[in-house]
């Protein structure tokens, strides 16, 4: 009886986890160029003499939803959009990380950032001049119109990666990370939309219904927990008797 107590329960706390990313996924639903994080799990046997009728769900949450969102202009010059597959890049710790999040900023010395974050162009963080205008170009071109200026200059250009899907891990604060470590390399192919944002990729309704199924696994699990409980009760009451 124990084996499959354990085997509920190994199901039950899967389920858990489980319910724990689809509630970050709906938490996140508005946040801008978020990506929906996917709950996969596989077969993991217990190991040791006498182990193998136990079974243990592990839980892989680091998978990734990459769908786009929606595309919504707003008209600022610093927002930007990525169309299609494609990631930004922008500074993180000692290297680099990637996200689909284009509301940049700049701080008082003219870096261009995002969250606080140095974004990253071909060049390394991206600066700029006293401007009157700044423009993004649909290949992530950045030229600004300096101050006493009649023509836009280019400045750098927006580092953009196109990385396969599966090769994306989100890292500890929710930035994507190339899953062997280390930079990605520059693709040509991703386009940008200058003065749009992307939204959420979360589909709320699929989240939600996603949830309800988990609710009823895991009551099936606390039904097959109570079913090994009283079996064993049952083969006690025998031996007694």
């Amino acid at each position: 009886m124990d084996a499959l107590i354990y085997s509920a329960m190994a199901g039950a706390e899967r389920v858990l986890k489980a319910q724990q990313v689809r509630a970050n996924n709906l938490a996140n639903a508005g946040t801008t160029g978020f990506r929906a994080d996917m709950e996969t799990a596989a077969h993991q046997a217990v190991e040791g003499y006498g182990y193998d009728a136990r079974h243990m769900a592990r839980l892989q949450g680091d998978a990734v939803q990459t769908r786009s969102g929606t595309l919504s202009p707003t008209g600022r010059e610093l927002d930007a959009a990525i169309v299609g597959e494609g990631l930004f890049a922008v500074a993180y710790g000692d290297g680099e990380a990637y996200t689909r999040a284009g509301a940049f900023t700049l701080d008082a010395e003219g870096q261009l950032q995002l969250d606080g974050r140095a974004v990253l162009g071909e060049g390394g963080p991206i600066v700029l001049p006293a401007t009157n205008r700044i423009e993004i170009a649909a290949d992530g071109t950045v030229l600004v119109l300096p101050e006493g200026t009649q023509e836009m200059q280019v400045i750098d250009k927006l580092k953009l990666v196109k990385p396969e899907p599966g090769a994306l891990r989100k890292n500890e604060v929710g930035l994507l990370v190339g899953r062997e470590g280390g930079p990605l390399p520059t693709s040509e192919e991703v386009q940008v939309r200058g003065g749009y944002l992307e939204g959420s990729n979360v589909a709320p309704i699929e989240e939600m219904v996603a949830t309800l199924q988990l609710n009823r696994d895991f009551e099936l699990q606390m039904k097959l927990f109570k079913a090994a409980d009283e079996m064993a009760a049952n083969g006690n009451r025998l031996l007694r008797e």
